[in-house]
């Protein structure tokens, strides 16, 4: 996967594709809603697998019903790039199969 810098204008097409996703400074982010802290500690579980398999992790912060996540690439010199869109991605499934909203 690229890890070259995403354009601002690459960034803000792909933040359209990822409802609930906004740009923070050098990083996409999205906040989550669960039904409890179990469903939130579970998705941060599944979030957590999915970083591993691609190698690329993301910051985490687990609240009671809520998971934030922040992301870039930080070998890309902390640039947002494609590489943190397949992880946005991605999360987007799980966090679907874990009822977050």
């Amino acid at each position: 996967m690229p890890t070259e810098p995403l354009s601002q204008k690459e960034i803000e097409d792909r933040l359209r594709e990822l409802p609930g996703w906004s740009q923070e400074g050098d990083r996409i982010a999205r906040t989550y809603r669960l039904g409890g802290h179990f469903a939130a500690t579970a998705l941060v579980v599944h979030i957590a697998r999915i970083q591993e398999e691609l190698n690329h992790h993301s910051d985490l912060l687990l609240g009671y019903n809520t998971v934030n996540l922040t992301v870039n690439t930080h070998s890309a010199g902390g640039a947002i790039t494609e590489l943190d869109f397949e992880l946005a991605h991605r999360v987007e499934g799980a966090a679907a199969g874990h009822g977050a909203g």
